[in-house]
């Protein structure tokens, strides 16, 4: 399994990282250990989830993933092994965002955020996490599928420098080693890179995003920022919800898929994303690939990714997401992608 550096932190981790908002809703607490177990046989070694998880979020199952994480670590002794990354809840601004995480206490200063690691590290029974995360921005952002940004002036909010000095209190603790942010804008991660520069504060050394053959909406303005300052993507919903793997055409609705079991995920069944995900889903047949595979190989050849992440609810399908790192694209392939994309840009963003 191939690795790459996680900005400057001297961290190389898998080009493939282990996703695992599943556990605790679609898998249970055994699925979830074999994942682990197997992910780590493939080479695996980024391991990312959040004090929300499982999604959808919902308040009796909050905090379930971290704590099948943490009986996993417990019963394998491989913390080591790996860089575990998890993130923190930011404020509930929009319908679907949980406020039941913490009470409500979801704004980026450092009460809340001790009290998030806190309540992380416990159930992830560790006394570090090396990658601490903050999940969305603490402003108004249009992010999970909002196309247009609309500015809310004057809007409470914590400001990016009190954040990064709330985070470097976490770090000097030993408590966190390196710090990224989620969902994050052009202007905020170049804020966030800024402050660290001039006002001595940690560095961020990744941004979590979507990125996918149907939102490649990073590549306008991120991809240039994350590139120059280093901070590498970790690419997450890179298979659109499974959309990808083309098991959903035709109005398919496989038992137990994501889009089967949960009305709320609307992002990715648009029109233009259907239409789109046929395309792709016909060249990559033509070519004799499986589409999920391809789709995942895609993202692998991005310059600013640096670990893409996969999710699965079965180890079939991990097995086979994992293979994708193995996948070459040939400049045919590559080509019809560039066509489609012409054709059908960013149609779920």
């Amino acid at each position: 399994m191939q690795r790459r550096p996680l900005g400057q932190t001297g961290l190389n981790v898998s080009v493939i990282a282990l996703g695992t908002m599943t556990w605790g809703e679609q898998n249970t607490e055994a699925e979830a250990h074999d994942q682990l177990d197997a992910a780590l046989a493939a080479g695996i070694n980024l391991i990312d989830t959040a004090e929300m998880y499982p999604v959808p979020p919902k308040a009796d199952t909050a905090g379930l993933t971290e704590q099948y994480i943490g009986t996993w670590l417990k019963k394998s002794g491989r913390r080591d092994d790996i860089v575990l990354a998890t993130k923190a809840a930011g404020p509930t601004r929009q319908a679907g965002r949980p406020s039941h995480i913490r009470g409500g206490r979801l704004n980026f200063n450092l009460t809340n955020l001790r009290e998030a690691l806190h309540d992380s590290l416990r159930r992830l029974q560790t006394d570090h996490v090396d990658l601490y995360q903050l999940h969305w921005p603490d402003r108004s952002v249009n992010i999970f599928g909002q196309r247009d940004y609309v500015h809310v002036a004057d809007e409470d909010t914590v400001a990016i420098e009190d954040t990064l000095r709330a985070l470097q209190t976490l770090q000097r603790e030993g408590k966190i080693r390196h710090i990224g942010v989620s969902n994050e804008t052009p202007w905020g991660l170049c804020q966030f890179t800024s402050l660290a520069q001039y006002k001595g504060l940690p560095r961020v050394a990744s941004i979590q995003n979507a990125y996918s053959l149907v939102n490649r909406s990073f590549e306008s303005g991120l991809s240039e920022a994350s590139l120059r300052e280093n901070v590498g993507l970790l690419a997450y919903s890179p298979l659109a919800f499974g959309m990808l793997s083309g098991k959903y055409l035709d109005g398919a609705l496989p038992a137990g898929a994501r889009l089967t079991l949960f009305e709320r995920f609307t992002r990715y069944k648009s029109e233009n994303t259907l239409l789109a995900v046929r395309a792709y889903v016909e060249l990559f047949r033509a070519h004799g690939l499986d589409p999920a595979q391809a789709a995942l190989a895609f993202v692998n050849t991005r310059p600013f990714v640096t670990s893409n992440i996969i999710g699965a609810t079965s180890l079939a399908q991990l097995h086979s997401n994992i293979a994708s790192a193995q996948l070459t694209l040939s400049p045919e392939v590559l080509a019809g992608i560039d066509a489609i994309h012409q054709r059908f840009p960013n149609p779920a963003p």
